[in-house]
């Protein structure tokens, strides 16, 4: 609990601040949402975000921290705020404000049993069900951040392990914008930007002949970053 117990603003309304985390990954060519079935009511057994209330004593950001590592035992992933949903009946079982954030996690590191055990599921991203409460437009507002964010940050490698082939990346940016890329013009932008390092492995598992691995070199993206080199991949 905070220091200050003292309630000064006894007087007012009470409501709840909530966190609700939309958990975005990358498998099999697609990308994926992870949702679960809400435990309360109401409209329990629906799917919903994963999420919870915020703790007295816990900052926002903290409390959605503290949900993903619950839920998929990761820690240390990339997160960033997306807004906040505050309609006064968004919510029926009482007025709650929710602070919605988004993660990106490489879908081979999470706690698979963990996530079993939460009653999640992987959904690819255009098979996803109707969700509770107003989380369809958290949805939709997530994925156009996401749009956003990945033309012009690398948030993309976030998704992927950590050995990759630039067709895997482009997959990935094909399905994150719903539109086919060239091929050409892909590999020939990404590679100008200086943030790969080509590895001497290769992926054998679509052809015989392969496709070279590559890994993010995060140190140069911060040197060329603080230099205010323009990152625009696509």
């Amino acid at each position: 609990m905070p220091e200050t117990t003292v309630d000064f603003y006894k007087p007012s309304d009470k409501m709840y601040v909530a966190t609700d985390c939309l958990i975005f990954g990358f498998d099999e060519g697609q990308l994926k949402l992870l949702v679960f079935k809400r435990r309360v009511e109401p409209r329990k057994g629906e799917w919903s975000l994963i999420g919870s209330f915020v703790n007295l004593d816990e900052d926002v950001d903290e409390a959605a921290k503290r949900v993903l590592a619950e839920i998929t035992g990761l820690e240390n992933v990339f997160m960033e705020q997306l807004g906040a949903y505050g309609a006064a009946e968004r919510d029926p079982g009482y007025r709650t404000i929710s602070i919605v954030q988004y993660a990106l996690i490489r879908i081979n590191d999470y706690d698979k049993k963990l996530v079993e055990s939460h009653g999640a599921h992987w959904f690819d991203i255009n098979e996803v069900p109707g969700l509770v409460l107003d989380h369809d437009m958290m949805l939709a507002d997530g994925l156009e951040k996401l749009r956003r964010k990945a033309r012009y940050q690398p948030i993309g490698f976030e998704l992927l392990p950590e050995k990759f082939t630039i067709p895997q990346l482009q997959k990935l940016y094909e399905v994150i914008y719903q539109k086919e890329l060239d091929g050409r013009n892909f590999r020939k932008k990404l590679l100008s930007l200086n943030v790969l390092i080509k590895l001497d492995e290769k992926d054998k598992s679509t052809s015989r002949r392969g496709a070279f691995l590559y890994k993010f070199d995060h140190k140069n993206y911060q040197k060329l970053l603080k230099s205010g080199y323009n990152f625009e991949i696509t």
